[in-house]
């Protein structure tokens, strides 16, 4: 993943393609650590996108599932 991707674009996912894409994240932070550790990182920059991509994809899932619970509140109220 180049590019930050846009919340707009990560409310349209579904939970599974957030969960993928949330652990591609995961592996790419792992291996820019090792990076970094051993001397090789070249891109400074990348540690802290990824880390607040990880963080954006976890927001955004995480308010995906407080509509759903308020969804099935809501209809189990009018039912």
């Amino acid at each position: 993943m180049a590019k930050a991707t846009k919340p707009a674009d990560l409310r349209a996912k579904t939970a599974d393609e957030l969960n993928t894409l949330l652990l591609e994240l995961k592996r790419e932070q792992l291996n820019l650590r090792f990076q970094k550790a051993t001397g090789q990182n070249e891109g400074q920059s990348r540690i802290r996108v990824v880390r607040r991509e990880i963080a954006r994809i976890k927001t955004i899932a995480a308010q995906n599932t407080e509509k759903s619970a308020a969804g099935a509140k809501t209809s189990a109220a009018i039912s």
